[in-house]
């Protein structure tokens, strides 16, 4: 039984000192520990609890060698000496502004806008694309592996000890609710499509903070038992937008975020739900892969806008006057904003819009000219200039905290990325 103040050896040497209980679940116990002068995350496991612990003791080595770093993933770092009590591994400590996706969902914790919410789904999206580019899957997500900063949305994955190679499962079938319809029907382990599939439900969950298969049809379970899930959730699964057949829909007073957040979705993300939970739910092969989502999550945090009250939302989701200018819930009646474009995909620049590198660094914010509120400009954030052509043909630099002023016509180059600043449309 392993207590405060008692120490681990560790395989590269050294002692790792118990200082307190994070949590314990059925396969081990997580502690915080002391290892030369820093503290961690301690991991230790049950050897009689895990199926076939020399092969998963293995897989852990595996892991802690770094060749899966996406800067999301709390990888094992080293790995414990074997004692009486078992073994385990060391990971850093989730810092204390990552709050739990399950208390997100709970609403126990509030993001602080838009952009963190679609940066978040980016994070994800992006860290499961790497993960199976390096022939690995994860094979368990669900949101109690999931960690946010609800200030600007990015994320740590932990619980990524069931990490493993294609082809290789360590034992764990998932989540109800989250765990693919052939995993649920016993049909196959949990592989990249299936991982794919629970990518699909979590990025439902964390942007309409609803269950994609959880209706009217599931409600009528006054308990969902073990055989009442396998049926929802596997052998009779029924998305609560299935455009053929509208047994499941959600209901009001039970599923009020679900009905509020898909009629402002744009119809190019529920579309990709939509598929996701018919043509995805029986056919693996066919699901969308991280890229894709990557593509349409990024064109979805290009279409936030505001309103001159400050309220934030997607362009598709406001109604329009007869004068084409949208109209907000605040009754303010406001012009569509410019859109910065490559050709290919667009910002919007109301106020506060933010630019984003590759991943979620802001490299640019829409702003006021201090001594004219009435000129707008996009301020440099970047370590690097921008060239500038204004729609006169003058060409300038834009060097850092600089501003672009906002005009229609008005080229620049980020990143090495020509854009072009033009009308709504």
């Amino acid at each position: 039984m392993i207590k405060v103040g008692d120490k681990i050896p560790l395989e590269l040497g050294g002692f790792a000192e118990i200082k307190a209980v994070l949590g314990s679940g059925g396969q081990g116990t997580v502690y915080r520990v002391s290892y030369r002068d820093k503290e961690y995350a301690l991991k230790m496991y049950f050897k009689n609890k895990l199926k076939r612990p020399d092969i998963f003791r293995d897989n852990l080595a595996l892991l802690a060698d770094g060749s899966t770093d996406s800067g999301c993933f709390v990888m094992p770092l080293m790995l414990t000496e074997e004692t009486k009590d078992g073994f385990g591994f060391l990971m850093e400590l989730i810092p204390p502004e990552y709050k739990p996706f399950s208390d997100i969902l709970n609403a126990r914790v509030r993001f602080s806008g838009l952009y963190p919410i679609v940066n978040a789904a980016i994070r994800i999206a992006m860290a499961f694309r790497e993960l199976h580019n390096s022939g690995k899957s994860y094979q368990d997500l669900n949101d109690g592996g999931f960690f946010i900063r609800p200030s600007d949305g990015d994320v740590k994955i932990c619980d990524c000890d069931n990490i493993a190679p294609y082809g290789e499962h360590l034992g764990i079938a998932g989540k109800p609710g989250y765990m693919a319809p052939e995993i649920v029907r016993g049909e196959k382990a949990p592989d990249k499509l299936t991982d794919r599939y629970s990518l699909a439900v979590l990025l439902f969950r964390l942007l309409l903070r609803g269950d994609p298969l959880e209706g009217s049809r599931v409600l009528k379970s006054v308990c969902l038992t073990e055989e009442a899930e396998r049926r929802h959730y596997g052998f009779e699964p029924m998305f609560v937008y299935d455009p053929d057949n509208d047994s499941n829909r959600p209901v009001r007073g039970v599923h009020n975020n679900i009905i509020k957040f898909w009629r402002i979705m744009p119809e190019y993300i529920r579309e990709a739900f939509t598929y996701s939970f018919t043509v995805g739910l029986d056919q693996p092969e066919k699901r969308l892969i991280e890229k894709q989502w990557l593509d349409l999550l990024i064109r979805l945090r290009g279409d936030i806008c505001a309103c001159t009250c400050g309220a934030q939302s997607f362009a598709e989701a406001y109604e329009k006057d007869d004068e084409g200018r949208f109209i907000c819930p605040c009754s303010a009646h406001f012009t569509p904003p410019l859109q910065l474009t490559d050709g290919k995909k667009r910002v919007l620049l109301s106020d506060g819009t933010k630019l984003f590198s590759e991943d979620i660094s802001v490299i640019a914010e829409v702003v006021r000219n201090k001594l004219n509120p009435s000129l707008w400009g996009i301020k440099n954030l970047s370590a690097e200039s921008w060239e500038c052509t204004l729609p006169n043909g003058q060409e300038k630099q834009i060097p850092t905290d600089g501003a672009a002023p906002i005009f229609v016509g008005t080229k620049l180059t980020i990143g090495g990325v020509a854009y072009e600043i033009k009308e709504f449309s």
